[in-house]
């Protein structure tokens, strides 16, 4: 097994910290794990994306650039990035950050409206773990448990009470996320 993401948006959106809180679950699954976050100098309002690898044998490099699966936030990486998909892997978008509806057709697309999610919780900063359940029903191979343990490595302790919210995101996102193209 293995799986090689690219997770992109802009700086503010938790795009960095999802694919943390991703790879932390995956650690705690005892699996292999590279994150390589790459981010512009203007942070909050630029771009942002984080390559994550995760895999049963060992990683030789954590360069990637073609992915098995794209979580995409904005149109600038959805213009940037969905050429970059594997034929046969998934996109993930949230349809609110987008202008253009993503073209590919020999790919699984899910749609997850994460502002709303959030909304529904009443928390803003729970958007990215909505879009990270998106991405843990249309690939089911961490079990929720480790994802929590995912959650509590990658929060500091000080804010260890947002993790009920976070969770309860997360199995929303499952909830409501949309396949779009099979």
């Amino acid at each position: 097994m293995k799986e090689e993401i690219i997770i992109a948006g802009f700086g503010g959106q938790g795009v960095l910290s999802m694919g943390k809180i991703l790879a932390y679950s995956a650690i705690m699954q005892d699996l292999e794990v590279t994150w390589m976050p790459s981010y512009g100098p203007e942070m909050r309002g630029g771009t942002a994306n984080v390559c994550v690898i995760i895999s049963d044998k060992k990683i030789s490099s954590p360069i990637i650039t073609r992915y098995d699966t794209a979580i995409i936030l904005n149109q600038q990486s959805l213009d940037k990035f969905e050429k970059s998909i594997k034929p046969g892997g998934l996109l993930i978008y949230d349809p609110s950050g987008i202008t253009r509806a993503p073209e590919r057709t020999d790919i699984k697309i899910y749609s997850i409206d994460a502002i709303e999610v959030a909304a529904s919780i009443g928390n803003a900063k729970v958007y990215n773990m909505a879009v990270l359940g998106a991405y843990l029903k249309a690939r089911p191979f961490l079990e929720m448990k480790n994802v929590v343990k995912g959650l509590e490595k990658s929060i500091p302790a000080r804010y260890a009470d947002v993790i009920p919210k976070n969770r309860e995101a997360i199995e929303k996102g499952m909830e409501q996320a949309k396949l779009v193209l099979e």
